[in-house]
């Protein structure tokens, strides 16, 4: 795939090839898949999620998986398709309360999106493209390297993997002249004009919301996409200099484009454009102080006008069934 993305000279944010496969029914919700090309490795898989009763165009929403140290899957993690997906039911539990959010958003009255991005699910790497070659390479030199195992389909061994591949995708793309943020948000833009041209959408605005590594992506979508209209970020904010006291080293590429000035100006770059943010106030990712300076940059930036909403939890990092009514209810009044 890095051949293919090295080869790549325009970055038109048009779909390439969409097609519209199979259907399903299933909780009160009907399933689609979906499928385009981005002009580079397989083609991009996505769900859309409507409530089983809706005949009509509806307000369209992009539910966006995280990062999770879980590549193996995308939309697996966050919105249950045709059949169960066993290998996520322990991460769906901790993180979103077992429920699969972006149906949960389907049964509320929305069309919604769910696509894979670069390196997760239909999008991620082949084993083979991961492994070392037979000159050790120097991350050798700093972390041992993971042995060949007998079954290919260990999604445990394969995220491993995914793991210590991120480093080099992101010096590739540093190569190229470009970097992982840009990568991921490009295809998420190409995702959001997918939605866009679908009939089953209103001529209206667009969401999206995220935890985690997915709130990374609803950060960068709402601050580079103009299709996006209001923005849900979870568990994805805080400004970058209290993170250098240990926390530094548990985020993402995605998280840490070149040249950035700091995380809640990026979040704020197309204000008024409506940002609500739920904070985690015993996140293991980010420092309290560093959480809540955010908040302040984003007040300061908003003003008072009531675009920018944050909200404060007690416990882990999360997106609970609790967050996921509040973000609807945010959600309503921007996009209906």
């Amino acid at each position: 795939m890095l051949r293919s993305l090295a080869s790549k000279t325009t970055w038109d944010e048009t779909p390439a090839d969409p097609i519209e496969g199979t259907s399903w029914e299933r909780d009160g919700v009907r399933g689609s898949q979906v499928s385009w090309s981005v002009g580079y490795g397989p083609r991009t898989e996505a769900w859309i999620l409507r409530p089983a009763t809706a005949s009509g165009p509806l307000p369209g929403l992009i539910a966006l998986h995280g990062h999770d140290g879980f590549k193996f899957h995308g939309k697996e993690k966050i919105a249950d398709g045709p059949t169960d997906v066993p290998a996520v039911a322990t991460l769906r539990r901790e993180m979103y309360g077992g429920v699969a959010f972006a149906n949960y958003f389907a049964r509320q009255g929305f069309t919604v999106l769910v696509p894979d991005v670069f390196l997760w699910g239909s999008r991620r790497f082949p084993i083979d493209e991961m492994r070392p070659g037979p000159m050790p390479g120097p991350e050798h030199l700093w972390t041992a390297a993971e042995e060949d195992h007998p079954d290919r389909d260990d999604i445990a061994w394969y995220n491993r993997l995914a793991a210590r591949h991120e480093h080099l995708v992101a010096k590739f793309c540093t190569i190229i002249n470009r970097s992982l943020t840009d990568v991921v948000s490009y295809e998420d833009r190409v995702a959001a004009r997918y939605l866009r041209s679908r009939t089953d959408l209103v001529d209206g605005p667009i969401g999206c919301v995220g935890l985690s590594g997915g709130g990374c992506r609803a950060a960068l979508l709402h601050a580079t996409c103009d299709e996006i209209s209001a923005a849900v970020v979870v568990g994805m904010m805080s400004t970058y200099g209290p993170l250098l006291e240990g926390y530094f080293a548990n985020h993402t590429w995605m998280f840490f484009p070149p040249g950035l000035r700091d995380w809640p100006d990026l979040a704020a770059r197309r204000a008024p454009i409506p940002l609500l943010v739920q904070y985690l106030l015993d996140d293991d990712l980010f420092p309290t102080s560093g959480i809540r300076a955010a908040d302040a940059r984003l007040t300061e930036i908003y003003g008072r006008s009531g675009e920018y909403t944050g909200q404060f939890y007690p416990g882990p990092h999360r997106f609970d069934p609790d967050m996921h009514r509040a973000a609807l209810s945010w959600l309503r009044k921007w996009l209906f």
